[in-house]
């Protein structure tokens, strides 16, 4: 059988990412009726081509060999729309869409900025070739359903993508990770995680930045690293130069290293929190443009004051405060994170990869 992969539309990254090495790690067929070796072919970028694994059996997306592979396929695994011309999904294929995270902004036809007509058409358009939709629990499942207006199949699974952060090895994959970013033994790292605005991204400015990198690195000195994770619609000219104390680590394949690594996130409107939520480390939401996003932009699945598992602050000085005093921000703001987690994450206790391919080979 043939398992084809796309993940944020031609890298080796997230859900697709984890379930393949799941598959890799099982060494032997999927099971089930679909029984046989198992052929696994990736949807790849070229510009991404390096992060993905030598050997890895791959095609450029966006091209004739493309639309053939996913013709031919038996199960496709995708973290998000497929939007290929020509595409077919030919009988007896199973499309397993995992998408990449619970949303906190409102998305699809939910969101208050939408692209065109057209654009809108053709993502329901994939959404109706959807067999199965991954979901990180009810919550998650209400969520997605209602952008969507999915009413298929759900795994209430968790994420696989999140099964790295409770595995038995990760406290050796923090370290691998840290020395490999630079981030000194007793340095606290701040993982800064912020999601991109429609706004600017249409009027062809990419992502904002949000902050004064440089000048929030000085005032947390030098015991403190800021690991920038930049969302891939952010332009180049939002990245500061790195140095002693800021790290650009907006091209490392997985985030969930990162997760690993960092011992706070900052984020704005990212599902990003959902994740990081699942190590139990503290969040803190620094959401300065809070009402011309929430009122005007996206808009919120949820209430973000009430329900954020941190604090949520406005301007720069009240981050580089909490930053510097993160064992009272995480015990304030203790009971807050354990709601949220019981909330959206309950499910994730690291087994959320072997769930779903039980599913699929009970197909």
């Amino acid at each position: 059988m043939k398992i084809v992969y796309n993940a944020f539309n031609g890298r080796y990254a997230d859900n697709p990412r984890a379930l393949h090495e799941a598959l890799l790690a099982h060494r032997g067929p999927l099971g089930g009726a679909r029984g046989g070796e198992v052929e696994h072919v990736w949807l790849a970028d070229p510009r991404h081509a390096a992060a993905f694994p030598p050997g890895a059996a791959t095609v450029p997306i966006g091209t004739p060999q493309a639309v053939a592979e996913l013709e031919s396929a038996d199960v496709l695994v995708s973290n998000t729309h497929v939007q290929l011309d020509r595409w077919r999904k030919r009988p007896g294929t199973t499309y397993l869409q995992t998408w990449h995270g619970t949303p906190l902004k409102r998305i699809h036809r939910d969101a208050v900025f939408l692209p065109p007509e057209e654009v809108m058409a053709a993502l329901d358009e994939d959404i109706a070739r959807w067999d199965l939709l991954v979901t990180p629990g009810g919550e998650g499942t209400r969520l997605l359903r209602a952008a969507f207006g999915y009413s298929g199949a759900v795994l209430e699974t968790g994420y696989p993508r999140n099964d790295v952060l409770l595995a038995p090895d990760r406290h050796a994959r923090r370290a691998r990770v840290r020395e490999a970013l630079g981030v000194p033994d007793g340095a606290t790292a701040v993982l800064y995680a912020p999601t991109y605005r429609d706004d600017e991204v249409a009027a062809g400015g990419g992502a904002p930045l949000g902050l004064d990198v440089e000048a929030l690195a000085q005032r947390l000195g030098d015991d403190a690293v800021l690991l920038l994770r930049l969302h891939h619609y952010a332009g180049r000219r939002h990245r500061p130069a790195g140095g002693a104390r800021v790290r650009d680590a907006s091209g490392h394949p997985d985030v969930s290293d990162l997760y690993l690594a960092a011992d706070v996130l900052v984020t704005d409107y990212s599902s990003s929190m959902f994740d990081f939520a699942v190590t139990g480390k503290p969040i803190v939401v620094y959401a300065y443009d809070l009402e011309h996003y929430r009122d005007r932009l996206r808009g919120f699945t949820l209430d973000l004051r009430a329900e954020a598992p941190g604090p949520v602050l406005l301007d720069q000085e009240s981050l580089t405060g909490a930053l510097l005093d993160l064992p009272a921000v995480a015990a304030a703001h203790a009971d807050r994170h354990a709601r949220f987690v019981q909330r959206y994450c309950a499910l994730e206790d690291g087994r959320a990869g072997e769930r779903v391919l039980a599913a699929l080979r009970d197909r």
